[in-house]
């Protein structure tokens, strides 16, 4: 139901990896019953909901082009891990479910160093609007979180499953701490979750870095920091003065630890869909499932 939001059927073995069941059969024993009752539908080897069998077609050409888009994503992300302050560099988004195609941006996800969230975030916008003319589409640094203060605060399906699928890219360290302050993904909605970080890098800065980090570790780079943070958030305010404040704090989340800058509020858009599309199925199949709240 979930990946319907986005017509992107999955094989047996991914919707395996988002149960809670122990043996693949159980699973399978669903999906058979789900199909029998026309509630599903098999085409090829991905099941689908409501008889969207172009969604395949979708799927394997958007498949084919992640995998060219991921190695674009690795050069990036190698870059991203230069830059002053950044302790690990992730792909989310729909690159990190291995799917991309001509409206697809690369979002990266970032952990940076505490207290330095806010310079390290303006030094990448600056790179990006002087050095790429502000295109994003390789380069969509919009999720950054500090290392003291890794558990993601909102918990839903939407963000259990971006943290699920989430690329750690670089930093290794930082990313085991990630996982190991966001088990809630495991208790409260994937059991069988586990991350392999073995092949991340962790990160080397280049002098220059090692240089600015050196100036800005002094209470000048806390002013900076306030700084940029103020400046950022006057902006936005200004841009996005249609957004009620509610859907402001969370989509365009500004803390000293966080920052986040999801303007469409995407999250909200999915979890909404998805819990219209429950109401469907118990509409039509007397299927009950929990909503999920945003």
């Amino acid at each position: 139901m979930y990946f319907s939001i986005f017509r992107y059927p999955l094989k047996i073995e991914e919707i395996y990896g988002y149960t809670n069941h122990f043996e693949i059969n159980e699973t399978l024993k669903e999906l058979d019953y789900l199909i029998e009752e026309k509630i599903i539908s098999k085409t090829d080897d991905f099941y689908v909901y409501a008889d969207d069998s172009e969604s395949v077609k979708k799927r394997l050409k958007g498949n084919l082009q992640a995998n060219k888009a991921i190695i674009k994503a690795k050069e990036q992300a190698k870059l991203i891990s230069k830059f002053p302050y950044v302790e690990a560099v992730g792909v989310s988004g729909s690159l990190s479910k291995g799917y991309y195609d001509n409206e697809s941006d690369i979002d990266f996800f970032l952990i940076t160093t505490p207290n330095k969230l806010w310079i390290c975030r303006t030094l990448l916008i600056l790179y990006k609007k002087i050095f790429l003319f502000n295109s994003r589409k390789h380069f969509c640094v919009n999720y950054f979180i500090s290392a003291n203060q890794l558990e993601i605060e909102e918990k839903n399906l939407f963000t259990a499953t971006e943290l699920k699928t989430l690329i750690p890219m670089e930093g290794r360290t930082a990313f085991k701490t990630f996982y190991q302050n966001n088990t809630w993904v495991i208790n409260d909605y994937f059991s069988k979750f586990s991350y392999d970080i073995k092949s991340v890098n962790e990160i080397n800065k280049p002098i220059i870095s090692k240089v600015i980090e050196l100036v800005l570790n002094t209470n000048i780079g806390i002013i900076f920091d306030d700084l940029f943070k103020s400046i950022t958030i006057r902006k936005w305010k200004a841009k996005f003065n249609f957004m009620n404040e509610e859907d402001f704090k969370l989509a365009l989340k500004s803390t000293k630890n966080i920052s986040k800058h999801h303007p469409l509020h995407f999250q909200k858009k999915v979890i909404l869909s998805l819990n219209s599309k429950l109401d469907e199925v118990q509409l039509n199949y007397n299927i009950v499932v929990p909503k999920e709240h945003v």
